[in-house]
């Protein structure tokens, strides 16, 4: 079990601020992540995944993960964890405590 899990926090946010402070680029980055996991509805219109929200949070783009994306798609989500630390981003819990990656 991991750490979120043992705690209760059903979601994260990924901050578009690095560790060291500095906005993330590029600044459309909410949005290209929401894209990559969106699928096609029956009505043949993009449907953003409901585990990926666009959150802006003290003026800062941020990115709500609802870690239900790791049991739906566990890869999908180790991808987006990875891309987090590889880019050294902020992720926060729900009280908006800055916590280490998920795996």
């Amino acid at each position: 079990m991991s750490t979120t899990e043992k705690s209760g926090i059903n979601e994260i946010i990924i901050q578009g601020l690095t560790r060291a402070g500095k906005p993330f680029r590029p600044s459309d980055w909410v949005d290209r992540m929401c894209s990559t996991y969106a699928s096609f509805g029956a009505d043949r219109k993009l449907r953003y995944s409901p585990y990926l929200k666009p959150r802006v949070i003290e003026g800062v783009r941020c990115l709500a993960v609802d870690l239900k994306l790791r049991d739906t798609n566990p890869e999908g989500f180790n991808q987006l964890m990875h891309f987090a630390e590889e880019n050294q981003l902020n992720i926060l819990d729900a009280a908006g405590n800055s916590i280490p990656t998920p795996a």
